[in-house]
């Protein structure tokens, strides 16, 4: 990575990587949560996702760049994390509160990720993509208030 452009591009890879992860991710997090309310956050939020790659792969044709993914060591992380929380956790209410750190988890790299995408896109006078990226980044917010909402009110009570 030399420039700017090589940087935006290598991050957008990546991203692109993390949210393909994230949709594998997102079906198995739904069907291991008990709570019916956080298997629907999972189940919507994966269908976010889906949408969020399509408007990944509007950037890389902006770009005139095959879309492509590099693997993003962050998002298999945050992954092997959700997994070995449904590994461990014997009992269901633990597992719904493990569950939903780990997705918070994902929520806040990604709300960090896409940020950094909306300034690099304005620096690099790529308005459209800007744009693009913000719808993302409302979505990833948004999902990280809900889940904040069900662990306080709901979820982590379960678990105590």
């Amino acid at each position: 990575m030399k420039t700017m452009d090589d940087l935006f591009l290598h991050m957008l890879k990546d991203v692109y990587h993390a949210e393909k992860q994230l949709v594998r991710a997102l079906k198995q997090m739904a069907k291991q949560a008990k709570d019916d309310q956080l298997k629907q956050a999972f189940e919507k939020h994966r269908e976010e996702t889906i949408g969020q790659i399509e408007r990944l792969d509007q950037v890389f044709e902006m770009l005139d760049k095959a879309a492509r993914g590099v693997p993003c060591e962050a998002m298999q992380g945050l992954v092997a994390e959700a997994k070995e929380v449904i590994e461990e956790a014997e009992d269901k209410e633990v597992l719904d509160a493990g569950l939903l750190a780990a997705a918070q988890a994902v929520e806040h790299y990604e709300i960090a990720r896409y940020g950094t995408l909306v300034a690099w896109a304005n620096q690099l006078g790529l308005k459209d993509a800007a744009k693009l990226f913000e719808q993302t980044l409302a979505e990833e917010k948004k999902t990280d208030e809900l889940l904040s909402k069900l662990a306080l009110q709901n979820v982590n009570k379960k678990a105590a």
